[in-house]
């Protein structure tokens, strides 16, 4: 957009888009995390001999790091509580690579 439209029709389109994105994204997030919680669950498994496998401790990394993108997405959508620290996109976003790393080495 930033070739194709002014500095002020580039702000307008951009609002116009984050009006609905902030409609729908918290409450997709919320879907996720419920539902993430759930998976949790059902794919933990048994703890045997007093220690955690390489498997649950990567996925209790995922479901630390997706609850606390969860709460923090309620707070802000439902509580209209804001962030004090880490207020730009950048660290959730750097939050979900990590997620989707650590899916990628669950496995190995």
């Amino acid at each position: 957009m930033n070739q194709t439209l002014s500095g002020e029709e580039h702000a307008k389109a951009r609002e116009a888009i984050m009006m609905h994105v902030r409609k729908v994204v918290p409450y997709a997030l919320m879907v996720a995390v419920a539902s993430g919680a759930y998976l949790f669950s059902q794919a933990f498994g048994k703890i045997e001999n007093s220690s955690l496998s390489y498997f649950q401790t990567l996925l209790a990394i995922k479901a630390f790091l997706g609850l606390w993108l969860g709460l923090r997405g309620i707070n802000q959508k439902l509580f209209k509580i804001n962030p004090w620290v880490f207020k730009s996109h950048f660290f959730p976003f750097a939050l979900v690579v990590i997620i989707i790393l650590l899916s990628q080495f669950m496995y190995l």
